[in-house]
């Protein structure tokens, strides 16, 4: 089983994916995939003589069984090669696809990973925070006070864990996140705020909550991660 990255955006893939990823997948007629449409169109881009019709797609989200999980990997338990694909990114990492990998390792299925952007390494990467030591949370809670409460949790691990935090918000959120950071924050607490990575248009800019008030990022409507870091 092969663990398929793609591309974060519509960035051109010989920009974040090596040409041996392409060998791959040219070779895989089962793919399991976060949205068919989506894997549909990434596979065209990777190579666009594939004949689409001729792969079996199975989709796989939060609304997926175990039962239908485990019937996915038979190609794989007959011998045939599969491909996991995300919505973006590296699958199996803050996705749906590490139920199907926790899966496959139980069976004693061979899984490999392949080369690929993640928004989450690259997000650390770019803060200049604690890259021995970080947490991902996804979507934080949100009700107002619940995610003040988190915050403030958050701000304090980093703080007494010496440990970057990040979390995500949907992208028409990502404004009103931006706000109740600043509100909540100390003055001195480190946000990074990284948008679009390897996409056009990327921002990463890191600032102290004090030296963020006053000015706005363009993040609206855009894939963005922030980091926060004492």
């Amino acid at each position: 089983m092969y663990l398929i990255p793609c591309t974060l955006g519509d960035t051109p893939i010989e920009k974040v994916l090596p040409s041996y990823n392409r060998d791959i997948i040219v070779g895989i007629s089962h793919f399991i995939v976060e949205d068919v449409r989506t894997a549909r169109r990434f596979l065209k881009k990777v190579e666009r003589e594939i004949n689409i019709d001729d792969l079996t797609f199975y989709e796989l989200n939060k609304h997926t069984s175990p039962e239908a999980i485990v019937s996915y990997l038979r190609p794989l338990q007959e011998g045939m090669p599969m491909g996991v694909i995300s919505e973006a990114g590296c699958p199996a990492v803050a996705d749906p696809g590490a139920d199907v990998v926790a899966i496959a390792q139980r069976k004693r299925l061979r899984v490999v990973p392949l080369v690929g952007p993640s928004s989450i390494i690259l997000s650390v990467m770019v803060s200049g925070f604690n890259g021995q030591s970080f947490a991902f949370h996804g979507y934080l809670p949100i009700d107002a006070g619940e995610r003040a409460k988190t915050l403030k949790h958050l701000e304090a691990r980093a703080y007494s864990e010496h440990q970057t935090q990040l979390f995500i918000e949907t992208p028409y959120r990502n404004m009103k996140m931006f706000d109740d950071i600043i509100r909540t924050c100390r003055p001195q607490t480190k946000l990074c705020v990284a948008a679009n990575l390897t996409c056009e248009g990327e921002y990463a800019v890191t600032r102290t909550v004090a030296e963020w008030r006053g000015q706005r990022p363009p993040i609206d409507k855009i894939p963005c991660i922030f980091l926060i870091y004492k």
